[in-house]
């Protein structure tokens, strides 16, 4: 792939994946998209009620919020004349900042879950009984 096609793709991919993560995470964030199996923090203790999915995603939004905008700066600063070695420099810097800040929102976020009483009823196992 010659230059101009690699930083058009690296844009449009960070640029595309940072918009769906800050959405994603400022819609479940303000009640918007609901408990559902396709998008947002979906763990066990977040998908146990609406108050816990709710309390994980408005803890986690300046997490994935931060994420998602470094994707966006990325992606167009991939746009900018530079060499390869320094484009593909970018190219992991930006996957390590969208992937970190996102994983590290979803840890706060289950953590807010929890104190929220997403725990209440998995103290005891379904098959403790069997």
């Amino acid at each position: 792939m010659d230059s101009i096609g690699l930083r058009i793709t690296l844009c449009l991919t960070f640029v595309i994946a940072g918009i769906a993560i800050a959405w994603t995470s400022r819609a479940a964030a303000s009640g918007r998209l609901g408990r559902n199996s396709l998008a947002g923090i979906r763990t066990p203790t977040t998908m146990h009620s609406d108050e816990t999915w709710s309390a994980a995603h408005r803890a986690s939004r300046t997490w994935t919020d931060i994420g998602g905008g470094l994707s966006i700066a990325i992606g167009f600063g991939a746009l900018v004349p530079m060499s390869e070695p320094i484009l593909t420099a970018l190219g992991l810097a930006g996957a390590a900042c969208l992937l970190g800040f996102t994983l590290c929102g979803a840890w706060v976020g289950v953590r807010a879950a929890r104190d929220a009483g997403g725990d209440r009823d998995q103290a005891v196992s379904p098959r403790a009984g069997t």
